[in-house]
């Protein structure tokens, strides 16, 4: 069974920390790398063949202009944005529309990324 490859890009090192540990503990996901510049994280992005990008836009309300870039790139590519308060994340998928996710808990975030992927 192929692991589920996971790409965190997150300026505040505490939430990188956090999320980097719950990846590490699921048997079926792996943190592949950690960056926060964008120009580098969509190098990553083609470096490592990802499924999940994990992103954290410096405003609440704001989309981070990299989704866009990203999924023309990568149209398989998932990408989650966690809001720093930790109230409320996105997901951004090619062809679909935005959905929000209220109350992201570790769980939700693991399961969600699990049926992103199909498993």
């Amino acid at each position: 069974m192929r692991e589920i490859r996971v790409l965190m890009a997150s300026r505040p090192k505490m939430i990188s920390d956090v999320i980097r540990n719950i990846i590490d503990r699921q048997p079926d996901m792996k943190m592949v790398g950690d960056v926060v510049d964008p120009i580098k994280l969509l190098f990553a992005t083609r470096q490592t063949s990802v499924d999940v990008v994990i992103v954290t836009p410096l405003k609440a309300d704001g989309e981070p202009k990299i989704c866009s870039h990203l999924l023309a790139e990568h149209p398989q590519l998932k990408i989650i944005a966690l809001i720093a308060e930790g109230k409320t994340a996105f997901l951004y998928e090619s062809d679909s529309r935005k959905k929000q996710i209220d109350e992201p808990s570790a769980d939700i975030i693991v399961n969600i990324i699990r049926e992103l992927c199909g498993k």
